[in-house]
């Protein structure tokens, strides 16, 4: 096999029925770019099923495919961050992709085609979505990418499409980040110069569920938001400082009002009430907020890896 210029990392965690069916595909779809070498690093992310027999199997007959076994469920990016620590030095182009087959492998030369033409970065963009996912599964995701692009300023289309592609130069520059918890795509944008994107297929799931439920996708929202802004402290200095004002002009209307010697004539025990309990339930919001901060700072500074492979299974000439 010819050194690779192409890399594809896949994150897999419980995926048995797709991998076959993902891996014939993979190599249809790559087949063209055979003359200049082409690799797959699947990464078992602690799969609970029989996902890493089978990769493990492929593997040992098929020197395309290197497969990295971690000792636990470490979460997508960590695997996709190992994947990109372990491509070929050769690389040039580095494509990362699901394992569910809802991104379809055959859209992979697209973006390929488009990295050769100068851009650092190419995202996929479902345009099909609206015909195979349900409105549960769309509009909590719309959401994710609309309140994303706010909070970011990263303008991007589709942040939960997995089919993108990098230059070894974003790839290299991701890495040299010590971020204990990142989010990929965010990430490479604010390395790249030019970025596009791509219109790619989009199917349903045929086997297992989705691992982006609500929760999840609430998750990431906390994870993009405080891992890439200050906008979320900027907001509450801003919400502090608007209190504060209005505070100040209704203390200085009451002082005036009794100056003038108007009756105080109401007894808006209930309004106050009401404004002590928005107060305190922005103080709240401001604490879980400053937490989330913390909380980040002290993953960080704890020094602990990513993720921990047990295992590199690749075929051995």
């Amino acid at each position: 096999m010819a050194s690779p210029t192409i890399s594809v990392v896949i994150p897999v965690f419980n995926e048995e029925p797709n991998l076959l069916t993902l891996w014939e595909r993979l190599r249809q779809s790559l087949s063209p770019f055979e003359a200049e070498g082409w690799e797959v690093i699947m990464v078992d992310d602690g799969s609970k099923d029989q996902s890493l027999s089978i990769l493990k199997s492929i593997a040992q007959h098929d020197e395309h495919l290197v497969v990295i076994e971690f000792n636990r469920n470490y979460g997508q990016h960590a695997a996709i961050m190992q994947g990109f620590q372990s491509v070929a030095s050769s690389s040039q182009y580095v494509i990362t992709l699901d394992a569910d087959l809802q991104n379809p492998p055959e859209d992979i030369p697209l973006l390929i085609t488009e990295l050769k033409k100068g851009y650092e970065v190419v995202g996929g963009v479902r345009r099909t979505r609206a015909q195979n996912d349900s409105f549960l599964r769309r509009w909590p995701s719309k959401l994710v990418n609309y309140v994303t692009r706010k909070t970011t300023g990263v303008a991007l289309s589709d942040y939960g499409c997995m089919l993108r592609g990098y230059t070894k130069s974003v790839v290299e520059a991701m890495l040299s980040c010590d971020e204990k918890s990142t989010f990929i795509p965010v990430l490479a944008n604010t390395f790249a110069k030019s970025i596009t994107e791509v219109d790619v297929g989009h199917a349903p799931r045929l086997h297992g569920d989705s691992k982006y439920g609500l929760l999840a996708l609430i998750r990431l929202q906390f994870d993009l938001t405080t891992g890439f802004s200050t906008f979320p402290l900027q907001m509450l200095s801003g919400i502090g400082i608007f209190i504060s004002i209005g505070s100040l002009g209704l203390g200085g209307y009451l002082l005036i009002m009794r100056f003038l010697g108007y009756p105080d004539n109401t007894n808006g025990v209930f309004t106050l009430f009401a404004l002590l309990f928005l107060i305190l339930g922005i103080l709240f919001l401001g604490l879980g907020i400053l937490g989330e901060y913390i909380g980040r700072i002290y993953s960080q500074v704890r020094v602990r890896p990513r993720s921990i492979v047990k295992h590199i299974h690749r075929k051995i000439n």
